[in-house]
């Protein structure tokens, strides 16, 4: 299922015994455009400290009720490192949050979560001593690759030949917590009108002009089967996506 950021805003973070604030922002990997936390307002529980939730504790997301469900108790919640979300989260702080909660890092490894494909933390094995030197490698990086989507969310969507509109939202895969495309307004040019990208197509985000740089046209673009956020976004439409784009599909490269 493909559910969007904005949807989830708001949502209530429910632990296994009791609920724990509401969802606030994701932050996300610029690296690998994927979903690493969920950045979490604990309200009047904890004197409205924020805290920041791994997919990997992620069992499940109701959306008639507004809930996502996780395998958490409040008090380990309480007793995770705290995050000031108004300065860069830094790879030792997020060392200390995995640890807290013994996930592994997801920065090191084969796959978009480190050593596992998806966000379910793997059985415990022993770690070779090459790895060690790697990981301890990635481990010292000051700064981590993450962005908020809140920030993100209005940076301009430049085509090769031209400015076309702005990120009104980003669609994210509830299994892998992979951002699968991002919503763009093209209001700037075409009133009404949304239409999806992959970050695939990414060639550059230029932080500090915030703008995303796309390698399409802006007729590609423009002349994409419309996005109906109403509507989900089904394999078909997706199909209909890649076909517009002459793209190959996600799915048929992972096969």
């Amino acid at each position: 299922m493909l559910i969007g950021v904005k949807t989830l805003l708001g949502f209530t973070l429910a632990a296994t015994d009791g609920a724990i604030g509401k969802v606030e922002a994701c932050y996300f990997d610029d690296a690998h455009w994927t979903v690493r936390y969920l950045v979490v307002d604990t309200g009047g529980w904890l004197s409205g400290r924020k805290v920041l939730i791994s997919p990997m504790s992620v069992r499940g997301i109701d959306l008639e009720g507004e809930r996502v469900m996780v395998n958490l108790t409040r008090a380990q919640v309480q007793a995770s490192p705290d995050i000031d979300t108004h300065r860069p989260v830094s790879r030792q702080h997020e060392i200390s949050l995995l640890q807290h909660y013994g996930y592994p890092t997801y920065w090191y490894g084969p796959y978009a979560w480190g050593p596992v494909l998806l966000p379910t933390p793997p059985p415990a094995t022993d770690v070779v001593m090459e790895e060690v030197a790697a990981r301890a490698e990635q481990d010292n990086l000051e700064d981590a690759h993450l962005q908020s989507t809140t920030d993100v969310r209005g940076y301009a969507i430049e085509a090769r030949d031209g400015a076309l509109g702005h990120v009104a939202d980003f669609l994210i895969d509830d299994r892998s917590w992979s951002i699968r495309w991002l919503v763009v307004d093209t209001r700037n040019w075409l009133p009404g009108k949304h239409v999806l990208v992959t970050p695939e197509w990414v060639e550059d985000v230029a932080w500090t002009e915030r703008a995303v740089r796309v390698g399409l046209s802006r007729a590609q673009i423009e002349n994409a089967p419309e996005y109906d956020a109403t509507r989900p976004v089904d394999r078909d439409y997706e199909q209909r996506l890649f076909a517009h784009y002459g793209r190959p599909t996600y799915w048929d490269r992972a096969a």
